[in-house]
């Protein structure tokens, strides 16, 4: 599964022209960690959490955030982004069939239409975004402005400040 989500990604950049490079490390998915591996600030890491927002009792929807590594995610600024009445981290299992990745590997893009793509617009004042490319050992270092462009997130401020 991932490996093919990895060729994937790759493939799609190469396509779109994207400036990107890949970078080979430990096998490691914790934010901070990994960036010290690839050796750039966390806050140039894109963390990405899977978040459930119930809308009412009958409709539930998930959310792709995306933030900056050294920041934490505002779940109430998600839940009113989506007009929900209750919000939650997914369940793991739930989070990694939506990304197609492992906890750790969520790449900042969705392949999947029930996966809603939400990034901070503080993440992208970086030149430059770093995350797991769907392995622990293997990261991308891509272009913000060729992120935006290929991923088209919904941007809006769901940080804690």
């Amino acid at each position: 599964m991932a490996g093919e989500l990895y060729e994937r990604l790759i493939a799609d950049m190469d396509a779109a022209g994207a400036r990107y490079r890949v970078i080979e490390h430990a096998p490691e998915g914790r934010t901070d960690q990994v960036s010290a591996l690839r050796g750039h600030d966390v806050a140039q890491a894109a963390k990405c959490l899977v978040v459930m927002v119930k809308i009412g009792k009958k409709q539930t929807r998930h959310v792709l955030a995306v933030v900056p590594g050294n920041a934490r995610l505002d779940l109430q600024a998600v839940k009113s982004l989506l007009d929900g009445t209750y919000v939650a981290f997914a369940a793991k299992d739930k989070a990694e069939e939506l990304a197609g990745s492992m906890s750790g590997t969520v790449l900042p893009f969705s392949y999947d239409p029930r996966l809603e793509l939400v990034a901070d617009p503080t993440l992208l004042d970086q030149p430059e975004l770093y995350f797991n490319a769907a392995r622990l050992d293997r990261s991308v270092a891509l272009a913000t402005g060729d992120y935006v462009r290929l991923a088209e997130p919904r941007v809006a401020s769901i940080i804690l400040n």
